[in-house]
């Protein structure tokens, strides 16, 4: 079998400015990758680059020759454990680059077995959760009225972004928008443990779930204390990226918040997946800002985790990709009867 393989980058606007306590951007910008066989049959993924995790479109662009020419070595996209085994082998770290080259695997191999993929993993439709929606840092009025946006849409699941001298403000605000809605926050490393430990006391007050990140991922300790003496469990994004990092997170937080991005593709999201079961840990499965060709993947995964947080690509002001139904946070994967991931290109009529 010979391949055909290909990637474009897309700068991708955002529905509304998107800032956490980091920084803003109006764009997000995803890197498409295409394996294409003799008889047709694509597999599509994509990469969403985080500089805060060492990767840029242009790190993406650099290697993605190399990931897809290990591929066109193997020769056959459905040996997905070789392929794996190749792609780590080729260049180290860069993992959305390696997760957009997994992600077309996947969806290729699924396209072959002309089944859905979570079907192809043998997972539950039935079994899925709900994703919330997030509500990124803004005036508290604009948060305020994203919030009303979001319950007005049927989201009853909101994440809130927080990190500034507002915060109480903030999350008071949410509230008042949203009191039937299940609230969660995610400070991005951005307090003290101190500081952290004393915000999950008025948190608790405001009925939130729990809190995501509070402290620096390079500060473990920290993360252990808000654990042991704040009131709401946590947590761990920033703290938890490989395989590697588990039994750690294991040590100083109560959710793992695993994503495709930061660990290479579905395949070691599904290993982080089980080794969190295995230190007692909650899962969270996330996402960046995604187009569908990316996130689809993660969609099929929503079976095997506990909270879901997957409006990457909800928050795009048009995605050229569609994939899996997501109304008001609903993860549908009963409703992908197209096979692979389910994403194709809005304007076609069959990707495969």
């Amino acid at each position: 079998m010979s391949l055909t393989t290909e990637f474009e980058r897309l700068e991708l606007p955002l529905e509304h400015e998107f800032a956490i306590a980091r920084g803003s951007s109006a764009v997000a910008e995803n890197v498409v990758v295409r394996i294409t066989d003799d008889d047709g049959v694509t597999g599509v993924g994509a990469a969403a680059p985080s500089a805060h995790y060492g990767e840029t479109v242009e790190t993406v662009e650099a290697v993605l020759p190399d990931f897809l020419s290990a591929v066109e070595d193997v020769g056959d996209p459905t040996n997905l454990q070789r392929i794996e085994v190749e792609l780590a082998t080729v260049v180290r770290d860069n993992p959305a680059a390696r997760a957009a080259v997994s992600i077309a695997c996947h969806d290729y191999a699924a396209k072959r077995a002309d089944m859905p993929l979570y079907r192809y993993w043998g997972l539950d439709p039935a079994r899925t959760v709900e994703s919330s929606f997030t509500i990124g840092l803004d005036t508290t009025e604009r948060m305020r009225a994203k919030t009303r946006e979001a319950v007005n849409a049927g989201y009853g699941i909101l994440k809130v972004k927080l990190g500034t001298p507002r915060d109480r403000e903030i999350v008071e605000a949410v509230r008042d928008a949203a009191p039937d809605a299940t609230i969660r926050v995610d400070a991005n490393e951005a307090w003290t443990p101190r500081e952290a430990v004393a915000n999950t006391e008025w948190l608790a007050d405001l009925g939130v779930e729990f809190v995501e990140q509070p402290v620096p991922a390079e500060n473990p300790e920290g993360m252990r204390f808000v654990r042991e003496h704040g009131a709401l469990p946590v947590a761990a994004d920033e703290s938890c990226v490989t395989l590697a990092d588990i039994p750690e997170v294991a040590e100083v937080a109560d959710v793992a918040n695993v994503k495709l991005m930061k660990c290479g593709g579905p395949r070691e999201a599904r290993r982080l997946i089980a080794a969190a079961r295995a230190h007692g840990l909650e899962v969270m499965l996330g996402c960046m800002v995604e187009t569908n060709a990316a996130i689809a993947a993660a969609h099929h995964l929503v079976p095997l985790v506990d909270y879901a947080d997957l409006d990457g690509s909800l928050l795009l002001a048009e995605d050229p990709y569609e994939g899996v139904p997501v109304p008001a946070g609903h993860v549908d994967l009963a409703a992908v009867e197209r096979p692979g991931t389910g994403a194709r290109p809005v304007e076609s009529g069959d990707s495969s």
